[in-house]
């Protein structure tokens, strides 16, 4: 039985400046950083997801069609395209500490690191599945969005799960408390603080 941490979608467009700006995105990157290289012993395996989404696509809906504003609901502005500056890694995240790399996202929406496929083309679940991980901690970006969906699939799937919210950043604070408050209910611990 395996324990897993599950660093979600850390990158340059979701840090200050990325064109999906999360307050506080660089300080958590750098915070995971800090956390992982005192505590690697307490992981079997340090899994992270990226954004990848698909060139000159709508990606199954997530970008709006040209001309059109994105409603910040379920359209979102261009961020994360494949290959871009925006879609790596932020550089306060110690990448080196990383052994296990998804992407998601790729001409979809992709909120949850459980819609990701590693590079050779295994999907989250069934690498769950080979490398019997039962438990999982969440951090990363964005609270509220993937770290949330990534947390319930999880959840759902039957895994023990904790968020760490002193490694995570959230897009508003009304919708952080609430995701907060859905996790909590699917039975998911959120600690401040590992």
């Amino acid at each position: 039985m395996a324990k897993a941490i599950l660093i979600i979608d850390v990158q340059n467009d979701f840090c200050e400046g990325g064109a999906l700006a999360c307050q506080g995105g660089a300080q958590v990157a750098k915070k995971i950083s800090e956390y992982l290289s005192s505590n690697s012993n307490k992981y079997d395996f340090v899994i992270a997801s990226r954004d990848w989404h698909t060139p000159n696509s709508e990606n199954g809906g997530h970008f709006p069609a040209n001309g059109i504003d994105p409603d910040f609901v379920t359209t979102w502005p261009l961020h994360c395209i494949a290959g871009e500056e925006g879609a790596e890694y932020h550089a306060n995240l110690d990448t080196s500490l990383i052994d296990i790399h998804i992407k998601k996202g790729q001409g979809e929406h992709g909120y949850s690191i459980f819609e990701g496929t590693t590079d050779s083309g295994e999907t989250f679940p069934e690498l769950l599945e080979r490398l019997k991980i039962t438990t999982v901690d969440v951090v990363g970006i964005a609270t509220d969005y993937c770290v949330r969906a990534s947390s319930l699939d999880a959840r759902k799937t039957g895994l023990e799960v904790r968020v760490i919210t002193s490694l995570t950043a959230g897009v508003a604070a009304s919708s952080t408390e609430a995701a907060i408050d859905e996790m909590v209910d699917a039975g998911i611990s959120v600690a401040p603080t590992a």
